[in-house]
């Protein structure tokens, strides 16, 4: 089923009994919670509605390819500075929303909740529901977008979106540090984090012999080389990512390039003080990892079953979304929000057509 317009949807809706809504498929990990039904595909809801650069927002229908509309705003020096993910796999708006995935850019800007002004879906029911705006000053209504933000299709099909943007910077820079051991390399994430430096990403990334640390800065061109300088003399080590390079390495980041083939794509919610302990463990199930938006976020290419990695996230208290592989459902580790959870569905599908996550 793949609607090419709203009407379209709202027909297939009302006539059908149980539908889990996709986009450009760029998230493997989600397709075990359609198992059994014939996939709604919301691709062809395409399109730009509005876009004013003077105000720097936009608005685009929910099967808008993200690369798309990164072209677009870039022809007027604009971007989404949460750095979408799967940008190049075909990853859509709507996708970006239910799944709420940011990259590595989240951590001088946040994530995609913090972009996101105003959407309008589909609920169970066929009706369509409106949340939020098209401008940045708007508070009128429940605060339905946020609630959209990781919901997974659960409450709805998302048709229309509502975004800020920012300025692009002129340039970006990159400075790569090397360190023997996981706790060096923390060491280094923590004492560049005070700093009163704007950085754009701060990545950690384990290897087989020793730690990699990523500082990001952007803005203008002659001002970069001092500001890495600066990192340099904080951190006593490290070395400037050639120009030619820079932008390769981000993109490789956030398009998962460093992700083996059948391995899971797992995201975890962590804080710094959880790392050391969770990287013990993945490292002797030999997983590729990397710890993001300053050691907040880890993404982990699991190379087992989905359900030894459940048991070992749920033994520490953590949570994970599996985001590429086939895992059978997407959600790991311990649960939270669930009642809350189900009675923002009872009042938005109350006939339980959408499945739930």
């Amino acid at each position: 089923m793949k609607p090419a317009s709203v009407e379209d949807l709202k027909a297939i809706i009302r006539g059908a009994e149980r539908l889990f809504p996709r986009g450009a498929r760029s998230k493997s990990g989600l397709s075990g919670l359609a198992i059994g039904l014939e996939p709604l595909d919301i691709s062809g809801l395409s399109g730009i509605v509005e876009y004013d650069p003077g105000e720097y927002t936009f608005t685009a229908l929910a099967g808008t390819r993200v690369k798309d509309v990164e072209m677009s705003l870039a022809e007027h020096g604009q971007y989404l500075p949460f750095d979408p993910v799967l940008s190049e796999a075909g990853a859509t708006l709507g996708g970006v929303v239910a799944t709420g995935l940011s990259g590595p850019g989240r951590y001088r800007y946040g994530g995609v909740r913090d972009f996101l002004l105003g959407v309008k879906f589909l609920n169970g029911e066929g009706e369509l529901v409106a949340g939020g705006g098209r401008v940045v000053k708007n508070a009128a209504g429940f605060d339905l977008p946020k609630l959209m933000v990781g919901s997974l299709g659960q409450f709805g099909a998302l048709v229309e979106l509502s975004f800020k943007v920012f300025p692009m910077p002129d340039a970006f820079g990159t400075l790569s540090g090397q360190y023997q051991a996981l706790e060096e390399g923390f060491e280094a994430v923590l004492r560049v984090a005070s700093t009163p430096l704007d950085l754009v990403a701060l990545d950690l990334v384990p290897g087989k012999d020793s730690v990699a640390l990523f500082v990001r800065v952007g803005g203008k061109k002659n001002s970069l080389a001092a500001r890495i300088h600066r990192i340099q003399n904080i951190l006593q080590r490290g070395a400037s990512v050639p120009e030619d390079e820079e932008a390769g390495l981000w993109r490789a980041a956030r398009e998962f390039e460093w992700l083996p083939a059948n391995c899971l794509l797992v995201k975890v919610p962590v804080t710094p003080k959880q790392i050391p302990d969770l990287d013990k463990c993945l490292q002797e199930h030999l997983a590729l990892r990397r710890y993001s938006a300053g050691a907040n976020v880890a993404w982990v290419a699991w190379p087992g079953k989905a359900a030894d990695l459940d048991r070992i996230l749920l033994s520490s208290g953590l949570s994970g979304l599996v985001v590429i592989g086939t895992a059978g459902k997407p959600l790991l580790g311990k649960r939270t929000g669930q009642e809350f959870a189900r009675r923002i569905k009872r009042a938005l599908d109350p006939g339980n057509k959408w499945v739930e996550v």
